[in-house]
């Protein structure tokens, strides 16, 4: 398969997807390269909120605007890690920008900017992320595991999580429910 950067993109998760971390899933690609991929589920949500989170790593709660977002799986690599996609880049310890306007980052200061002033107020808080080794994610492509898209940064941010799947699929004017579980290969 040619060389393609997914970076600042969506996959969706086709019918068939049988692996059970990423069925009916939408996954936000920060960073693809020749060495591989790395991406966070957006539309799966744990039983914990950030004001759990927030406890769990001693940060105080000082800004009560965010404390009630949910933390998502972002995928089954360091699920005992956290890792932020927020929009403004900002100045962290550890962010790796997406693009001009986005960055995901995994070090502690963000969590604690958050607790103290609840900025940056576009975020979604994952434990674990989705990665693939280099060709793995072209190799699921060619085997028509995934949809792609631009990703939206409206159906990140601006969207509860139960829009957001479906949403990615109308953005290539898809209804999910029609399409089959099988795919063919001419």
């Amino acid at each position: 398969m040619h060389s393609v950067n997914l970076t600042d993109h969506f996959l969706i998760a086709m019918p068939a997807m049988g692996d059970r971390f990423f069925a009916r899933s939408l996954v936000y690609i920060a960073e693809h390269n020749e060495r591989g991929a790395l991406g966070l589920i957006v539309n799966r949500p744990t039983d914990m909120n950030l004001a759990t989170l927030l406890e769990k790593i001693e940060t105080p709660v000082k800004a009560a605007a965010l404390v009630e977002q949910p933390v998502y799986f972002g995928g089954p690599v360091q699920t005992d890690r956290g890792f932020v996609l927020h929009r403004p880049i900002g100045r962290w310890q550890s962010t790796l920008a997406v693009n001009e306007r986005i960055g995901l980052t995994s070090s502690r200061d963000i969590l604690q900017a958050v607790g103290e002033s609840g900025e940056p107020g576009d975020l979604i808080v994952t434990l674990g992320y989705s990665g693939w080794s280099a060709g793995q994610l072209e190799q699921e492509l060619a085997d028509n595991a995934w949809l792609t898209t631009p990703a939206d940064e409206r159906i990140l941010f601006d969207m509860p999580f139960v829009d957001r799947l479906d949403s990615a699929m109308k953005s290539l004017g898809i209804d999910f429910t029609q399409l089959a579980g099988e795919a063919g290969h001419a």
